[in-house]
Formats: structure tokens, C-alpha cells, sequence
């Protein structure tokens, strides 16, 4: 809990605590039920099922208001795991239905909720706009103009989430160039469902400078190689990954084998309250499956806080931070 953690893979809606999100929905008249289990947490069968409940638990979300107390809900539970800096995926088609006007209103209000989080808890956010994949690349370049238009010192990426199995990367090719002539940092999904294929398409196609999640990667040792010597940085999120049956355990999560192949790694929690996992609980895992002592964490943190797409004196700050808990 006391190790300073640095997380690059969170998505926003996907962090909501269930007791959050069912709240808000009884508050509005919403019926979401058939979205958790007995226990009140989210329930979903396979990874389709997952996309699924995901969308279902937007629909309460209906304000920047709602986003603002879902931003400062979410922080709190960061800020408690020891996570002093973290990028979080944000869509437009969740938030005001890609108008970029609507968007601007949202985009401020996250950013407000961020800015109390971190006079609070000393969590530092910023954001990475992300069309969804399986909504297509039409609806993808209307995100990316309102990233193009938000881009700056708090919207600092353009991703893309989603269905991997649904269209190929390039079909995306327009948003990535508008969101890097922004001036966005760009990252994509791929290498979870589609295989290390997805992963090398999305390298050579957008020009992604990190992958999200990626370990499929480690079905081919040539792209692996290539990924190190690059310097391609990979989100990884081992607990989503084992709670969606991509791995039936930690120890057999490929995240140890890509860093002795000198991969940069990082450690994320996808989509948390999903998955059952903190950022604590992540490193926990890892140390035990792994035997990784606190060296380790402190190598993956700063790796992390490197491939941070904020601009360099927010990183210079979080590096400091890192280096003061190592003394």
C-alpha cells in the first residue's frame, strides 16, 4: 500500500465502484439491475459480456456533474493504494454523445473533480481521449475532433478501446493523424483479444508510441524483440487479464518473461471494480507470483512515470516523488 505506484491504464466509467454507480441510477429511476451479482458487484460472463455491462453502467452517468463525483469517487480509491499520478481513458461518446461543445463541458468538469482530488490526496490525473472501437471509425473521427479541439496540458493522449475483433487499426489511421497533429500522444488497445498481430498493426498503422495490454505479444518472440528495441512501452493490467480468462493465473501472465526480454512494463488495473483489484493488490500478486521485491516496483514506477504522456514538469515532479520515497 506505501509503494508510490504510477498507472497508465484506467478507464474512467470502468473504475466506478458498483455502490456508486447502482446509487446513482436508483437516484435517477434507471434500471440497471441485471448488471451485478448477488453481492452487489458487477456481473458479466466472458469479455463480450463485459463490453456489455460496461455500457450499461454509462447510462446513469448523464451529467458532467455526474462525472465530476464519479472522478473524485474513483481518485479516492487511487490516491488509497498508493497511486500518486495516473492517465485515465475518456470517451466523448459517453460523455455528450461526441458534440464538442457538450464534450468541452464534461471534459472541464473531470478536470475540476482531478484538480480537488489532488489538493486532497496528492493524486495527480490527466486524461487520454478514446473512441471506441466496435462504435466504428466514423464516430472515432468525430472523437477526434474533440480531442483536437481539448487537446493540451490535461488532455495529453488519443487512444482506442473496445472490441479488438471488430475492424483492423487502420481503419482508425484518420483520428490517430488528427489527434498526433493536435499534439496528442497516441497508445491503442490491441494484443488482449487479437493476437500479436494486432500488436504489430498497430505499431506500423498509428504509430502508437505504447500499446494497452499487448501480451499477446509473447506468442511471437520477433515482435517482442522489436518492441524492446523500439522502446515501445506496454500497459499491462495481469488482473484483468486473469479475471477475463485470457490467463488462468498470475504466475502465468507473461508480464515476468516480456520484462527479462527487456520490454518496458508497466502495471495498471484496467477497469478495477470489474476485476476485483487495486493497484495493491496488483503489485501484491506480482510479488508473490514473481517473488519481485520492492526494487522491482520501483524500477516498473519510474518506467511508468516515463512513458507518462504529461508534459515534462509534471514529470519531473513525479519522478522527484519516486526518488524521495526510494530515500
Amino acid at each position: 500500500m506505501s509503494l508510490p505506484k504510477v498507472e497508465l491504464h484506467l478507464h474512467l466509467e470502468g473504475a466506478a465502484p458498483p455502490r456508486f454507480i447502482r446509487d446513482l441510477a436508483a437516484k435517477k429511476k434507471i434500471d440497471i439491475s441485471g448488471i451485478f451479482d448477488e453481492r452487489g458487484g458487477y456481473s458479466y460472463r466472458d469479455f463480450r459480456d463485459f463490453l456489455r455491462v460496461y455500457e450499461a453502467a454509462t447510462e446513469p452517468l448523464k451529467t458532467p456533474e455526474d462525472y465530476h463525483r464519479l472522478t473524485l469517487a474513483v481518485l479516492e480509491e487511487s490516491a488509497a493504494s498508493g497511486v500518486i499520478y495516473s492517465e485515465t481513458f475518456l470517451s466523448p461518446d459517453f460523455c455528450g454523445g461526441r458534440d464538442v461543445g457538450a464534450w468541452r463541458e464534461y471534459s472541464q468538469a473531470i478536470r475540476e473533480a482531478a484538480d480537488l482530488a489532488e489538493k486532497r490526496d496528492g493524486i495527480v490525473l490527466r486524461g487520454i481521449v478514446t473512441p471506441i472501437r466496435h462504435f466504428g471509425p466514423e464516430k472515432a473521427r468525430e472523437v477526434a475532433r474533440c480531442a483536437a479541439e481539448t487537446a493540451g496540458d490535461w488532455i495529453v493522449g488519443f487512444g482506442l478501446a473496445g472490441d479488438e475483433k471488430i475492424g483492423k487499426p487502420k481503419d482508425f489511421a484518420w483520428a490517430f493523424d488528427a489527434a498526433r497533429e493536435a499534439g496528442l500522444r497516441l497508445t491503442c488497445h490491441a494484443g488482449e483479444w487479437g493476437g500479436p498481430e494486432s500488436v504489430r498493426d498497430a505499431i506500423r498503422d498509428l504509430g502508437v508510441e505504447r500499446i494497452g495490454h499487448g501480451v499477446r505479444a509473447i506468442e511471437d518472440l520477433a515482435l517482442v524483440d522489436e518492441i524492446a528495441e523500439t522502446g515501445i512501452v506496454l500497459e499491462l493490467c495481469p488482473g484483468s487479464n486473469v479475471a477475463l480468462g485470457l490467463y488462468p493465473s498470475f504466475r502465468a501472465h507473461p508480464i515476468h518473461r516480456l520484462r527479462e526480454r527487456g520490454v518496458k512494463v508497466t502495471v495498471s488495473t484496467d477497469d478495477p471494480p470489474f476485476f476485483h483489484t487495486t493497484m495493491a493488490r496488483e503489485y501484491r500478486m506480482l510479488a508473490e507470483a514473481f517473488d519481485w521485491d520492492e526494487g522491482v516496483f520501483d524500477e516498473i514506477a519510474k518506467t511508468s512515470a516515463k512513458a507518462a504522456f504529461c508534459d515534462e514538469g509534471t514529470r519531473d515532479k513525479i519522478l522527484k516523488r519516486l526518488e524521495k520515497a526510494d530515500a
